[in-house]
């Protein structure tokens, strides 16, 4: 492992998400997170990135724009709390924090699918980063949802690379739950075994929200079922 990816990986979970693969698969991975500029030369690899998106299952393709939807969306609505400067104390260490993630899973996702990407919606969030209450409530959906909406995705990615790719993000998104959980003074784990959620119930639940503004609600999320 080079001192760029144990700088990114303190912890060792992207270690461990990577171990199990052949070496191939794992050189592919690490491909993809320096063309997301988290290791490496961003600017020397991007291209790689982008042709291996190009040859993949169609529904990989489509999973992974799901998954960048749902990106945008998180760093939209942390990159807004930070822009008002309405929390304090430990949440606005979270929102920072975690905005920062959010927005490297958005390069990521995007130089990944490269010309694929589908295009930033615009957001309204309706007065959701306006108070530290609101966001906290709004915060907890959203990181809870995301991580449902990565466990219902992952068994049906084909590539082996995307697939640790996007485990490596859900791991991250487990852990900003559990964080803002405990801010909210919710018990981070509820019980022994998470839930997935599939693909209609999360574009159900974003619609809901009208959080999604700019062009229709249906064409707020990638049109694919599962």
């Amino acid at each position: 492992m080079s001192d760029d990816l144990d700088r990114l990986d303190r912890d060792g979970a992207l270690a461990e998400t990577l171990a199990p693969l052949p070496p191939a698969t794992r050189r592919t991975v690490l491909r993809i997170l320096a063309a997301a500029g988290l290791i490496g030369s961003a600017a020397a690899l991007s291209g790689a990135a982008s042709a291996d998106a190009a040859g993949e299952p169609r529904g990989d393709v489509a999973i992974l724009n799901y998954a960048l939807t749902l990106e945008y969306l998180q760093s939209a609505f942390y990159t807004e709390v930070e822009r008002i400067g309405t929390l304090t104390g430990e949440t606005a260490r979270m929102a920072r924090i975690v905005g920062g993630h959010e927005r490297d899973h958005v390069r990521m996702l995007k130089d990944v699918l490269g010309r694929r990407a589908v295009a930033k919606p615009s957001f309204d969030f309706h007065g959701a980063t306006d108070s530290q209450e609101a966001f906290v409530r709004t915060a907890v959906a959203f990181e809870d949802l995301g991580v449902a909406a990565y466990k219902g995705q992952a068994p049906r990615i084909a590539s082996p690379a995307y697939l640790a790719a996007a485990l490596a993000i859900h791991a991250t998104e487990a852990r900003h739950a559990a964080w803002i959980r405990r801010i909210a003074g919710i018990i981070p784990a509820q019980s022994a075994f998470d839930q997935p959620a599939s693909a209609a119930h999360v574009v159900q639940v974003v619609n809901s929200t009208h959080f999604i503004v700019g062009r229709t609600q249906a064409a707020g999320m990638p049109g694919f079922t599962g």
